[in-house]
């Protein structure tokens, strides 16, 4: 055998080892992350929480009363976001509400996707899996990896996309 084929076939091996380790490395972070949200949701157990089709787990805390949120529209929100510890990362309290464009991918998947189930005026509480929110690298510094993420969100107005 030529020694570049030796080399090659030594890097080859190398990579699919490295390959299986690092599989096995996201399926144990996959595995905690779930254990984790059930542990959320065994200690919330009045939270009645749906699971989506995604991955979203979604409770209908009030029901709104005004139009359902279609593509394009905007979303005035209120919000807080926190870790499954009830470490609080962000909230819109105190502050004007914040506008989602709906389709624009501004924010991570799940808070739009929670959304999108609201009516005007209805409240939601939200568990983001990380595959949903900021995945296996975060947002770094503030938000590790496979860190999933529970929101309040209020649905403030609508305001429609302009033909």
């Amino acid at each position: 055998m030529s020694k570049v084929f030796k080399s090659l076939s030594l890097f080859i091996i190398a990579l699919f080892t490295l390959s299986s380790c690092l599989k096995t490395d996201e399926k144990n972070y996959e595995a905690n992350e779930q254990s984790n949200i059930n542990n959320y949701l065994s200690a919330n157990p009045t939270l009645l929480f749906e699971q989506k089709e995604s991955g979203l787990y979604y409770f209908q805390e009030t029901a709104g009363s005004g139009d359902v949120i279609g593509a394009n529209d905007t979303a005035y929100v209120s919000y807080s976001g926190e870790f499954l510890n009830g470490y609080q990362f962000d909230s819109t309290t105190g502050t004007d509400t914040y506008k989602v464009l709906m389709g624009s991918q501004s924010v991570i998947p799940g808070f739009e996707e929670a959304i999108s189930y609201m009516r005007e005026g209805g409240k939601s509480i939200c568990i983001v899996p990380s595959k949903l929110a900021y995945g296996r690298y975060g947002y770094q510094p503030y938000i590790p990896g496979y860190t999933p993420l529970v929101f309040e969100i209020s649905l403030k107005k609508i305001g429609r996309a302009t033909q």
